[in-house]
């Protein structure tokens, strides 16, 4: 069963009351936050732009921080997982103003119905 906009919207996976779902649904905003962005930043100017420069890294840094391909890719997960928020955000938002206008249509209709009243 494929997941709607809609329920991705409401923060979860259809049925998703399990622990792991919930969990699983704050995966995006620890990835975009902006401890971890700058964290990556920093981990990146470390292992990649001061070897540039001409400073030694250790290869135990390297192994547990990764290289650039692993930086880079992490800053791309980070830009992806925000970029999914705001348009979670933006749905929601829509979603709002779509019932609004709704209920003044349904409103409209009810004034009508009645004689203008």
């Amino acid at each position: 069963m494929a997941t709607t906009i809609d329920q991705m919207a409401e923060g979860a996976a259809p049925g998703a009351t399990s622990r792991l779902a919930r969990v699983l649904a704050l995966v995006p905003r620890a990835l975009s936050s902006k401890p971890h962005i700058v964290f990556l930043t920093a981990l990146g100017v470390y292992l990649v732009l001061l070897p540039l420069g001409g400073a030694h890294v250790s290869s135990f840094s390297e192994l547990v921080g990764g290289n650039y391909t692993n930086v880079t890719s992490d800053l791309g997960a980070c830009i992806a997982a925000g970029g999914t928020l705001k348009v979670l955000s933006s749905h929601r938002e829509h979603r709002r103003e779509i019932e609004r206008l709704r209920a003044m249509v349904e409103d409209l209709h009810r004034n009508l119905a009645d004689g203008g009243t």
